[in-house]
């Protein structure tokens, strides 16, 4: 409200510091906050208008309508191990990570044609689940990632660490990857195939 009173041409009445501060008796669970916070808060208001970004129609909501699952991880670095917080999104045999949930482009894209999923222990990290590949060992998975410079690079990951904020949240996680994953069509084709010839089986 005091950005729209401050910088939008349309309203004459621009309300003051003395009333900005009135307005916002009691709203610190019944207290008052700081005069000092408030005097702050409005300078900064004042000198910086908030910009609302244009809707291009090309943000997250758009770009991934109705995904299986999606929440904050933690994911460990492919080169530099250190754990980073992302917010993920699985959807299309993908499993996408975003830095920011406002960002337009996805920091890195893991394809899970080929991988397998499966809870793993880690120091200090109670709650982790593992991407990995059970044909090539040793191999880098083949998934993507932006560099803070724009470029788009190969991935350095032979396998993902991923940490869960809860075991609940873990279980959730893996069991709607692997259900990612089973969507495949020629794997439906196959076990559809497997149940037919287990089914024909001879009985004893």
């Amino acid at each position: 409200m005091l950005n729209t009173s401050l910088h939008n041409p349309n309203v004459k009445d621009k309300t003051p510091l003395e009333r900005f501060i009135s307005m916002n008796r009691g709203i610190n669970n019944g207290e008052d906050l700081p005069d000092d916070l408030l005097s702050k808060l409005y300078e900064s208001i004042r000198n910086e208008p908030f910009k609302i970004p244009e809707d291009d129609g090309n943000d997250l909501t758009h770009t991934f309508f109705n995904p299986d699952r999606e929440g904050w991880l933690l994911k460990l670095g492919g080169r530099v191990k250190t754990w980073k917080r992302r917010w993920f999104i699985l959807t299309d045999n993908c499993l996408y990570y975003f830095e920011f949930t406002t960002d337009k482009e996805p920091r890195g894209i893991i394809p899970l044609e080929n991988l397998c999923v499966r809870e793993v222990p880690y120091p200090r990290k109670p709650y982790c689940l593992e991407l990995y590949n059970p044909n090539s060992r040793g191999q880098k998975i083949k998934a993507c990632k932006t560099e803070t410079d724009g470029r788009v690079v190969e991935g350095k990951h032979q396998s993902y660490t991923i940490c869960a904020p809860s075991a609940e949240e873990r279980d959730s996680w893996i069991e709607a990857i692997r259900a990612s994953i089973t969507k495949d069509p020629f794997y439906d084709l196959v076990s559809v195939r497997k149940k037919k010839v287990i089914n024909q089986a001879p009985q004893d």
